[in-house]
């Protein structure tokens, strides 16, 4: 199956050209970006382009990342037909990161080490957009 990537938006200049990731490297760096670049920009959208667009237009899903560079820990929600966030092993409360300067939440029990992080998003790339099996998933409550 040939991939044609993932469209990413995390900074203010992807609202009008979308990063574009198409091999686990890229997903590296792009992780990486999130986890050093500036603190309200530690959350990003992500779209895989192998999935349809809507009659409208709009992506049929959204999968959000975050990272907490001090924890090493991140979190994942996916919204398409169900919403769903990824399963933790930790409870630190709701999960606040930053996406363009605005406030994103992740219910609580959701962050997962940073490698799982990782390992989902190269799985949601490689798999064509569908839900990474790699880590666990939960309905999200909120």
């Amino acid at each position: 199956m040939t991939v044609k990537g993932l469209e990413v938006q995390f900074r203010s200049e992807h609202t009008e050209a979308p990063g574009l990731l198409s091999s686990a490297d890229d997903v590296d760096s792009f992780i990486d970006a999130l986890l050093n670049g500036r603190h309200d920009r530690n959350c990003a959208v992500v779209y895989s382009l192998d999935r349809p667009t809507l009659p409208s237009g709009y992506r049929d899903h959204e999968l959000a990342v975050g990272v907490d560079r001090i924890a090493r820990t991140g979190a994942l929600t996916l919204a398409d037909d169900e919403n769903l966030v990824s399963k933790g092993s930790v409870d630190r409360g709701i999960g606040e990161y930053m996406l363009l300067g605005h406030v994103r939440e992740f219910m609580p029990g959701s962050e997962i080490p940073i490698e799982n992080v990782r390992r989902a998003v190269k799985e949601f790339l490689e798999n064509g957009g569908r839900l990474p099996t790699c880590i666990e998933w939960q309905e999200e409550e909120f």
